[in-house]
């Protein structure tokens, strides 16, 4: 097994605590439950990386701490930083409804019951705001709960949640989003993942540019993220690993995407601020140490101190916050334990009890790709887990608790 670690400083994790940490991770791939990862933790100017296994699950060169990764749904922490940037430039405001610039959501119809046919609505109360589409309580969303009832049909069919290929082009995106009427009333329930997406087009309306330009340029850049995209270029492709959608019967690798010619290997119709991001463990550990910098990147401003600390604490009333613990609780049969937080922010969770080994205020996210990054305000900690694993099967999810597990049985102060 070919692997590579990395310690800098000392100050923060014992020496024991990682290599317990490494043991564990190396077990998932010694075992083939994952062909390889990479994982980063720093506390305090000391980061540890480590790079173990291969690329391809039969074989294939050794992760390496620059390999890319598919971010999945950990793009949604990141993606979000462009609202901010626009919030914090007057250039909108929490409460402007969206309709301005996204015309296709002007004059909701909203579903009598969350099942009910899709002809069977009522007006919307009111109409959406930029805070309903930052907090993800617009009215749609991917609900797993919800599987099999017209409106979560519609939107698998219409292809707005998935971002799975063909996915059409923005505009496109919008009219078909925009024939649909919303599951809630606006501003009433947490939903997951398309609110994530419309903010992106939001981006591109209000700028003129693309969302990948603009994150480029205003987050991007300023902050070294050389190898964090939409897509990866050709120079770099080699450094993608393919992307793996085991079957959940046998376990067998089933290749879900190929790096070469493969979804991230060119421009995307559709650059999805909800799962759409490559990444490397680096490029992802500046962007949340500038989180926990408050905005700020050395001496450089990225976002405001208060734009920072409205995405990184929970946004959800009571009401919100008891429905999304109830589909977490109550679904671990389906998430293997995951998005069991409390919290929402703004793109990413924010804990807000404490049901693991993380404190009160971790923020950060998880992907379906086998990633997972964190940071901890309290210990001031950052966590980074990348795979290249789909959640068809426990083991990229249980992977990403033992991870958390050892990162924060490792800490010594």
């Amino acid at each position: 097994m070919k692997n590579s670690s990395t310690v800098q400083n000392n100050n923060g994790f014992s020496e024991i605590g990682l290599r317990r940490m490494r043991k564990v991770l190396a077990r998932y791939v010694d075992s083939g439950k994952v062909p390889g990862l990479v994982a980063l933790v720093s506390r305090y100017g000391e980061t540890h990386v480590e790079a173990i296994g291969t690329m391809r699950h039969d074989g294939g060169g050794p992760m390496r701490r620059d390999t890319i990764f598919r971010m999945a749904s950990t793009s949604k922490p990141v993606a979000v930083a462009a609202v901010m940037v626009l919030l914090d430039e007057c250039k909108i405001r929490l409460d402007d409804l969206v309709e301005k610039w996204l015309p296709e959501l002007a004059n909701r119809q909203v579903l009598k019951r969350p099942d009910s046919p899709l002809d069977d609505t009522v007006p919307a109360r009111r109409p959406i705001t930029v805070r309903d589409l930052l907090t993800s309580t617009f009215g749609l969303g991917l609900d797993f709960t919800a599987l099999g009832t017209p409106i979560m049909n519609a939107i698998l069919e219409k292809n707005l949640a998935a971002n799975v290929p063909p996915m059409p082009d923005p505009d496109e995106w919008m009219r078909r989003l925009g024939s649909l009427p919303l599951q809630y009333q606006p501003g009433e329930r947490w939903q997951y993942n398309i609110s994530n997406d419309l903010l992106g087009v939001l981006v591109a309306r209000v700028t003129g540019q693309s969302n990948g330009t603009f994150l480029r340029e205003r987050i991007f850049d300023p902050l070294g993220m050389k190898d964090t995209g939409f897509y990866v270029n050709e120079s770099k492709i080699d450094r993608l690993p393919p992307l793996y959608a085991p079957d959940p019967q046998t376990g067998e690798f089933i290749l879900w995407d190929e790096a070469k010619g493969g979804l991230h290997s060119q421009p995307p119709a559709f650059e999805s601020g909800g799962g759409g991001l490559s990444s490397t463990v680096d490029d992802y550990h500046a962007y949340f140490r500038m989180l926990l910098n408050k905005g700020m990147h050395g001496n450089k401003r990225i976002l405001s101190r208060a734009a920072v600390e409205l995405m990184t604490t929970n946004r959800l009333t009571p009401e919100q916050q008891a429905v999304r613990n109830e589909m977490a609780t109550n679904n671990v049969h389906i998430s293997f334990g995951q998005g069991q937080h409390g919290g929402w922010g703004m793109g990413m969770a924010v804990r807000t009890y404490r049901g693991d080994y993380a404190p009160i205020g971790q923020f950060g996210w998880d992907g379906g790709s086998g990633t997972s990054t964190y940071a901890d305000p309290e210990n001031q900690l950052i966590g980074i887990l990348l795979t290249q694993l789909g959640s068809t099967v426990p083991d990229p999810m249980h992977l990403m608790l033992d991870f958390w597990t050892m990162v924060y049985q490792a800490i010594e102060d």
